[in-house]
């Protein structure tokens, strides 16, 4: 890991009920939980994000999230605000994540500026133009988006049929209470930028997949694996309600499991392990450049 500080030290706490201690220190016992780190140069930070984007990239691969060529994630480059990165149509990554060490690389990203036109990384590969096309709308039109995810997970294509946000069944969904998540019902559109609004964190697209979005690729990565697995649940417990009444959790429970779960830095951690699983297990080959 880069040698780093710790960001949001000296920011006020957004958890309810812990002021005066960040969201970190609010959820460790003890010594608190390293965060997003600082960078000395653009260039190691720039390097750091396109490694944890190929991180990303192995997660989804090891959960199943592949479908042929389908599947993307955009993180906005740290220099250059109106390009970002994105990977290549023809390097993908295995199914099962299953030992396959040479497919989809930190290196194998592709630069893209906001006409679409590849100005670095590997431009020798084309990028996805339907992801440009999203992606493009998304960093356009949300200035605190840096990355966005979007591929084809199972339950994630199962749940956008029914047209309808993910209820407040357990504490884990609630990261997506109140504006944080979106329905978008023009299936086949692209600009969906004003369906995600001003503060979503994922939305549903019908008849499609699910996006979500962050502030670091770890957030939005770590979002898209919760939305795909509240998914199944949702699915488990409409399949299982048989007419029964289901129990949703209160407005004001929902709220405050919001506050308490929600905050970008415990997201990003929330995404370490399987980050670092990734790491022991490929011997950090996906970091090369």
């Amino acid at each position: 890991m880069p040698l780093a500080t710790t960001a949001g030290e000296d920011k006020p706490s957004h958890v309810h009920g812990a002021e005066g201690k960040t969201a970190l220190q609010a959820i460790s016992q003890g010594v608190a939980l390293p965060g997003i780190p600082w960078f000395t140069s653009m260039e190691k930070k720039r390097h750091w994000i396109l490694e944890h984007m190929a991180g990303a990239f192995r997660v989804f691969a090891r959960k199943g999230y592949t479908e042929g060529m389908a599947g993307h994630i955009s993180v906005r480059d740290p220099e250059d605000p109106g390009a970002f990165w994105t990977n290549s149509l023809v390097k993908l990554y295995p199914s099962g994540g299953g030992g396959i060490l040479d497919y989809l690389k930190a290196g194998d990203m592709i630069l893209v500026n906001e006409d679409g036109v590849a100005i670095g990384g590997n431009k020798n590969h084309p990028a996805n133009a339907a992801g440009f096309l999203i992606y493009s709308a998304v960093h356009r039109a949300r200035p605190d988006v840096h990355a966005a995810c979007h591929t084809h997970s199972l339950y994630g294509k199962a749940w956008p049929t029914f047209g309808r946000p993910l209820e407040m069944l357990n504490q884990d969904v609630c990261v997506f209470h109140g504006a944080e998540q979106a329905v978008y019902d023009d299936f086949g559109g692209v600009v969906l930028a004003a369906a995600l609004g001003p503060k979503g964190k994922g939305i549903i697209l019908r008849n499609h997949r699910l996006l979500t979005v962050g502030g670091t690729v770890d957030e939005a990565a770590y979002l898209f694996t919760l939305m795909e697995r509240s998914c199944e649940v949702q699915l488990l417990v409409e399949a299982a309600a048989a007419g029964r009444e289901k129990r949703i959790i209160e407005e004001v429970e929902a709220e405050y499991t919001f506050k308490m779960t929600s905050d970008p830095e415990s997201l990003y951690c929330k995404f370490r392990p399987d980050y670092e699983f990734e790491v022991k297990m490929t011997g950090g080959a996906f970091k090369q450049m």
